[in-house]
C-alpha cells in the first residue's frame, strides 16, 4: 500500500511510534490509511454540520476495515463575503484548498481519500487535489439546505434576501418586510437551496462519476444521508484493495481520479450543467480541473455541447423550483436519463464511476423513469424537508418509504422535463465572443428573459463591484443601459469577485427586463438576468473591456454568441486602459495576482 512508506520496516519505527500516539493500534498497520477531508467551519451554513458528518464517516471507515484520519480545509462563505473586500479571497481560496489537500495527502502517504465539501470553491479545490495526487477518492458532500418559506408558504432562498435588500435601499420595501424575509430564507444547514455554484458542483460530481447518486440533491438535514456516507466508506476501502490487487495493471480496473475525470467525463458534467442551467462558475472550475488532470479542454467545447443539449430543468434563481424539488423529481440521474432518452449518444455512458459501474449502468438504476430503477433509489428520492430550523446533520427522519407515497405540490414532469418539452433546445449556458471578449465570456442563458437575449445600449462603466452596486441603487443606471464592471478579474480584483450585489440590485430596482451587465469578474450561481461574466482577457491583462467609456454602445446577441463594442479597430487602438491600482496588493492576494490567469483558462495560477 502507499501508506507502507510510513508504516513498514524497521526504519519506520519512529513513524509508527508517532502514529501510535495518534491512537493507531497494532492491528491497524496492515489496513488502508484513509484521509477524511472535511471542510467543517462554523461560519458557513453549508459546512457548520460537517464535523458530525466527518465523525460519522470516520466510524463507517473503521467498520469497513480502514483506518481514518480527519483533517480540515478552509472555506469561504460567498454569501457572507459578498459585497466587500472579503469576496476577493473567495476564488483565491480554491488554490489554497487544492494545495493544502495535496500537501496532506503526499506528506502522510494516504492510500485513499473521502472528500466532504459543500460550498463553492471547496468542491473544485478538492477535485483539483484529487487529480494531482491520483489516489482512490470519493466525494460525499454535506448536502443542500432546505428552501425557506414566507408566511404564505411561498419559497424563499438567499437570493430573495439579496433582492429584497436592494429593494429596501431603493426605497421599494419596508424594514419590517426585509426582516421577515431575512429570518425565513435560510432555515437549515446545508449549501444554499437553489442551483447556485455549490449545488451545481456537487451535482456535477455525480455526472463526472466521482460521487454516488444523491450527492448533490439529498437534503443535508436528512437521516437518510447517512446511507450515502456508509456506501462511500465501504467503497473507498474496496477501491484501495482493488489497486493493491491490480499492481500488475492487467485487469484494467479504473478507480483512480485520472481514470474517472477524463475529457469524456467532463463532457458529461457539462451536458448536465447545460441541461439544468447551472452556475456560470462551473465553467471556470471545470477548466481548472481539466488543466490539473492534463485534459485538453477549452471554452469552445462548451458551445459545441450547448448546441446539442436541451435545457430540461430550471431551478432558482431561474425559477421557483429548488434542489429539494429536483430530488423528489428523481435527482441528477433522472436528468441524465431524460438526456439519454431524448438525445441518444450525447452522454458518454461508458465512463467509469467510483461505484465500479459505468455511468450508463448507474443511470439505469437511479433514473426514476427507468424500468430498471432500484428500490433503494425510490426510497432515497422520497426524502423531504423537515420544516424546522436546525444546523444539525441527520436530524430529520424519513416518513415516506417510497417515492410513490409522496403527495407533491408540483408536477415532477415539469421540474425535470422531457427533451421534447424542454425550456429550450439549447443549453442553459453559452460562451460569447467578439471584439469585447476575444477569448470569450460566459452567460447563463437559462436565467435570461426572452426580451434580453438581444440587447444594445450605452455603457455605464464602473471600476469595481461596490461602485456598480451604488450606481445601480442610486439611480445612475437607466432602462436600456449596459452596466460594465471591470478590473474585477483574477488579476484585477485581485481574486475575481462575484457580482451578486449588482445583479440582484438590477432586479431589486425593476430593471432586469431592460438592463444588461457585463464584467471581467464572475457571478454567483444565484445570479439571473442578462449577466455576462468572465470577459477575457480581463482589463488588468490588457483586455478590450478596459477601453470602454461611458456612452459607448455595447451590442449583445446571445443566440448568435456575440459580444461587441460598436467601435472600429482604429478607435480602439487610439485609447489606453486607465491606470488601475489593486485595492489589496499585499499578503496572499499579492502572490495570487502575480500568477493568476484570466477566466478563459479557469483562472488558474501559473508562474509567468
Amino acid at each position: 500500500m502507499r501508506s507502507d512508506t510510513i508504516k513498514k520496516g524497521d526504519i519506520r519505527a519512529p513513524h509508527r511510534s508517532l502514529l501510535r500516539a495518534c491512537g493507531v493500534l497494532e492491528s491497524d498497520f496492515d489496513k488502508p490509511f484513509i484521509a477524511v477531508v472535511s471542510s467543517h467551519v462554523d461560519v458557513i451554513p453549508g459546512h457548520v454540520h460537517l464535523d458530525d458528518v466527518a465523525q460519522f464517516v470516520k466510524k463507517c471507515i473503521i467498520d469497513a476495515g480502514g483506518v481514518p484520519f480527519i483533517f480540515n480545509s478552509i472555506g469561504v462563505c460567498d454569501g457572507i463575503a459578498m459585497g466587500h473586500d472579503g469576496m476577493k479571497y473567495s476564488l483565491a481560496s480554491r488554490e489554497i484548498i487544492a494545495d493544502s489537500v495535496e500537501v496532506m495527502l503526499n506528506a502522510h502517504r494516504f492510500d485513499g481519500m473521502i472528500c466532504i465539501p459543500n460550498c463553492d470553491k471547496v468542491t473544485p479545490g478538492m477535485l483539483m487535489a484529487a487529480v494531482r495526487c491520483n489516489i482512490p477518492t470519493i466525494f460525499v458532500s454535506g448536502g443542500p439546505m432546505e428552501a425557506g418559506q414566507n408566511e404564505k408558504g411561498e419559497p424563499l432562498d438567499l437570493i430573495s434576501v439579496f433582492s429584497k435588500a436592494a429593494a429596501k435601499v431603493n426605497g421599494k420595501l419596508s424594514s419590517e418586510e426585509l426582516l421577515a424575509v431575512e429570518r425565513r430564507a435560510c432555515p437549515t444547514c446545508g449549501s444554499c437551496s437553489g442551483m447556485f455554484t455549490a449545488n451545481s458542483m456537487n451535482c456535477l460530481c455525480e455526472a463526472i462519476g466521482i460521487a454516488f447518486p444523491g450527492n448533490g440533491t439529498l437534503l443535508a438535514t436528512s437521516q437518510h444521508r447517512q446511507s450515502l456516507f456508509r456506501r462511500a466508506a465501504k467503497r473507498i476501502v474496496q477501491m484501495v484493495y482493488e489497486i493493491e490487487l491490480d499492481k500488475s495493471g492487467k485487469s484494467n480496473i479504473k478507480v483512480l481520479p485520472r481514470d474517472i475525470i477524463t475529457a469524456e467525463a467532463i463532457d458529461n458534467a457539462m451536458v448536465l450543467d447545460l441541461a439544468m442551467g447551472g452556475s456560470t462558475n462551473t465553467v471556470l472550475h471545470l477548466l481548472a480541473i481539466a488543466n490539473e488532470a492534463g485534459v485538453g479542454y477549452t471554452m469552445d467545447r462548451f458551445n459545441e455541447l450547448s448546441e446539442r443539449t436541451p435545457t430540461i430543468c430550471k431551478v432558482s434563481p431561474s425559477c421557483n423550483y429548488h434542489i429539494e424539488d429536483v430530488h423528489n423529481s428523481g435527482g441528477i440521474h433522472t436528468i441524465l436519463g431524460e438526456i439519454r432518452r431524448g438525445c441518444p449518444k450525447l452522454l458518454n455512458e461508458k465512463t467509469a464511476t467510483v461505484s465500479g459501474k459505468t455511468l450508463g449502468q448507474m443511470i439505469n438504476g437511479w433514473d426514476v423513469r427507468s424500468k430498471k430503477i432500484t428500490t433503494e433509489a425510490l426510497k432515497m428520492y422520497a426524502v423531504t424537508r423537515g420544516n424546522k430550523r436546525t444546523n444539525k446533520a441527520f436530524c430529520i427522519k424519513q416518513d415516506a418509504k417510497n417515492l410513490s407515497d409522496l403527495k407533491l405540490s408540483f408536477d415532477p414532469l415539469d421540474c425535470i422535463r422531457t427533451c421534447g418539452n424542454a425550456y429550450s433546445q439549447t443549453g442553459g449556458l453559452a460562451i460569447l465572443y467578439g471584439n469585447l471578449a476575444t477569448n470569450g465570456a460566459v452567460v447563463k442563458t437559462a436565467g435570461v428573459l426572452p426580451e434580453m437575449m438581444r440587447h444594445s445600449g450605452p455603457a455605464v462603466v464602473f471600476d469595481s463591484e461596490p461602485e456598480a452596486y451604488q450606481g445601480i441603487t442610486s439611480g445612475k443606471v437607466k432602462a436600456g443601459d449596459v452596466v460594465v464592471v471591470r478590473f474585477e478579474g483574477p488579476k484585477g480584483g485581485p481574486g475575481m469577485q462575484e457580482m451578486l450585489g449588482p445583479t440582484t440590485a438590477i432586479k431589486g430596482v425593476k430593471l432586469d427586463d431592460s438592463v444588461a451587465l457585463i464584467t471581467d469578474g464572475r457571478f454567483s450561481g444565484g445570479t439571473a438576468g442578462a449577466s455576462i461574466g468572465h470577459v477575457s482577457p480581463e482589463a488588468a491583462a490588457g483586455g478590450i473591456i478596459g477601453l470602454v467609456r461611458d456612452g459607448d454602445i455595447i451590442e449583445i446577441d446571445i443566440p448568435a454568441r456575440k459580444l461587441n463594442i460598436r467601435l472600429t479597430e482604429d478607435e480602439l487602438n487610439a485609447r489606453t486602459i486607465p491606470q488601475h491600482t489593486p485595492k489589496i496588493n499585499h499578503g496572499y492576494l499579492a502572490k495570487y495576482r502575480a500568477m493568476a490567469t484570466s477566466a478563459d483558462t479557469g483562472g488558474v495560477l501559473k508562474i509567468q
